[in-house]
């Protein structure tokens, strides 16, 4: 059977790669650590899985519109003003199926083959295949620690060309934890636009910023600079809902047909039964109880920066938010992907190697995720300890 050149040109999510090769340790009787994927250990907040059980006896389960629920989208318009303190109109809210789908509708109600878009490199790899798979010519833009490995206004007027359709964007970003300060978006923002490019936002981490707006909100969303910025947003990572695979986007009221014939062609709705269940997210028990796991991943982060230092592990830019680290590993004498390996056989600790995430920074540098209990964490950094201390000529503290 003939397989597609787009399937032949997408190469391995190397953070699942690094799964499964856990999983096979963990098999043969091995407690391997894992590092590698972003996925918060708390789950659903208590009320969510209790409402699941609740609709899951008493509820039949048909399909929903394309664009979800009307009370979901109602509650997630109420959300952005309770947390962002910005006025949203709920038609523009599409619910989807995971984040995955929602940049999976924009991309293919924005995207032409040929168009250029702007990526910073590192980023999250899955979001350049979206593109890529429409058919776009992604530029990856260098990012290094003095811009916090993000895009900023100056990279962008770089590298912008007569074939520059958009640009996409994640703040908090994934593998950095790092955020563009919201001046800074909002001018790379007005610049695209007035350069009649489209801009898209992954704001997937953005409540687990440790910035807050003066009105002492959470670190506003792009919508407060940019409405006709398009969004995408997860209940996986605030919410603790990675396998409930529910998302949103929110886009330009004369985007929603658009998005609404994608939603109907290609998946028809998000799943019912978590989107029903997904309204007590938004009750005042769920979101303190997210609020206090927001704490949480505070103190990890502390933990984990207290002991990479420890370790001699350098940390080019301390994450601001997300559970991501993106660690230099240079000094060890090994590139990213012979650290990961050799971490994995040896201390049975899984990491994710900087090639998923782009080019320039790759091959120094690997991403530690902290959503893991602070127990696992704790053993995860005294087996690194111990497996840097033993290589030859590295300077680890002992």
């Amino acid at each position: 059977m003939k397989v597609s050149q787009r399937a032949q040109a997408i190469t391995p999510f190397l953070a699942m790669e690094f799964g499964k090769r856990a999983a096979e340790l963990e098999a043969a009787g091995h407690r391997v650590i894992r590092l590698n994927l972003g996925e918060p250990d708390f789950g659903a907040p208590p009320a969510v899985r209790a409402e699941l059980q609740r609709i899951a006896a008493d509820t039949a389960m048909p399909y929903t519109g394309a664009l979800g629920l009307p009370a979901l989208r109602e509650a997630i318009a109420r959300f952005y003003q309770q947390a962002h303190g910005l006025s949203l109109n709920p038609e523009r809210v599409v619910v989807t199926a995971g984040a995955s789908a929602a940049l999976l509708l924009l991309t293919a109600a924005l995207v032409d083959p040929g168009d250029e878009v702007l990526v910073g490199d590192p980023s999250y790899p899955c979001n350049r295949q979206f593109l890529s798979g429409f058919g776009a010519k992604v530029r990856l833009v260098p990012t290094d620690a003095g811009s916090r490995f993000q895009l900023d206004l100056a990279a962008v007027q770089r590298h912008w060309s007569a074939r520059t359709r958009g640009l996409m964007i994640a703040t908090p970003s994934n593998p950095t934890g790092t955020s563009v300060p919201p001046a800074e978006l909002a001018a790379i923002c007005d610049w695209a636009r007035q350069h009649g490019a489209w801009r898209i936002v992954d704001e997937i981490y953005l409540n687990l910023s440790d910035t807050e707006a003066a009105s002492g909100h959470t670190a506003p969303t792009i919508l407060a600079a940019d409405p006709g910025a398009c969004v995408i947003n997860s209940f996986s990572k605030y919410f603790g809902m990675t396998g409930w695979r529910l998302g949103w986007a929110v886009v330009p009221e004369e985007m929603v047909p658009v998005m609404e014939r994608l939603a109907q062609n290609y998946y028809i709705c998000a799943s019912t039964p978590a989107q029903l269940a997904a309204l007590a997210c938004f009750t005042p028990e769920s979101i303190a109880v997210c609020e206090a796991r927001k704490r949480e991943f505070g103190e990890r982060r502390a933990l984990v920066l207290q002991g990479l230092a420890d370790i001699g592990l350098h940390v080019p830019v301390p994450p601001d938010g997300a559970f991501y680290v993106y660690i230099d590993v240079s000094s060890t004498g090994l590139d990213a992907m012979q650290f990961c390996e050799r971490a994995l056989q040896e201390a049975h600790v899984a990491l994710t190697p900087g090639y998923d995430f782009g080019q320039c920074s790759a091959k120094g540098h690997v991403r530690l995720s902290y959503a893991a209990s602070q127990e696992d964490l704790s053993e995860g950094l005294k087996r690194l300890k111990g497996f840097v201390a033993g290589l030859p000529g590295h300077p680890a503290r002992v």
